[in-house]
């Protein structure tokens, strides 16, 4: 439920306090399912690998990544960041580096200047009854252009925060990139009237930018 309280996000014995889209919400914990899916097996199956990988590293070599994680902030919360520790800079860059298939790293890599994002919007169109996904891209997005979804909302919705990485962009043709395959793997095809949410953002060396959200409603079939 909405509360009138200070600013504050976290876990205080049986209720959990979160910042809501209409203010501070006070819920009681409750405990997740672990329905154990093939993407929550592959996350931990890195998670397992790297932690090991950083384990075997030499102590001149976490101290590397240690003065490197000083220049790298965590993710703001309630308008708060710090740096983050050696290990989740590790965590963060190799994670994302062999979750997209390329080679781990023992050296922290400097971070890059990220050109600009090829997609700029999604547009979603029903010929027939067939219903298809594309970004409009300006320019190539390349193979670095992570792609997340969320499954589809009301079209009420103005606000939405639960993404899951669905894929890399394909590649633009005609200036827009179909990734009606990676949507519906993940979530079906997207009912009539719903709204899709979908981000992209780009990955070089395992660093991420921001990502940016797009969204469509499904139009009736044309």
């Amino acid at each position: 439920m909405k509360i009138l309280d200070i600013p504050q996000s976290g876990k205080r014995g049986l209720n959990v306090s979160q910042a809501g889209q209409f203010g501070q919400i006070s819920r009681a914990l409750a405990i997740p399912s672990n329905p154990r899916s093939p993407s929550q097996m592959t996350t931990r199956g890195i998670l397992t690998k790297v932690s090991a990988r950083w384990r075997a590293l030499q102590e001149i070599q976490r101290a590397a990544w240690m003065a490197a994680a000083k220049e790298a902030k965590s993710s703001s919360r309630l308008g708060q960041s710090g740096a983050l520790s050696g290990f989740l800079l590790f965590t963060k860059i190799n994670c994302t580096l062999a979750k997209f298939g390329q080679d781990q790293v023992d050296a922290p890599p400097a971070q890059p200047l990220f050109p600009d994002l090829a997609p700029r919007g999604l547009v979603i169109t029903n010929t027939g009854g067939t219903i298809a996904l594309k970004l409009t891209c300006q320019g190539d997005p390349g193979e670095n252009t992570i792609v997340r979804g969320a499954a589809p909302v009301s079209q009420g919705r103005e606000t939405c925060r639960d993404f899951r990485v669905i894929g890399t962009c394909p590649a633009a043709v005609d200036g827009s990139a179909d990734i009606t395959v990676l949507y519906t793997a993940r979530y079906g095809v997207p009912p009539v009237g719903k709204k899709v949410y979908v981000q992209a953002n780009q990955f070089v060396d395992g660093w991420e930018d921001l990502p940016v959200s797009f969204w469509a409603i499904v139009p009736a079939t044309t």
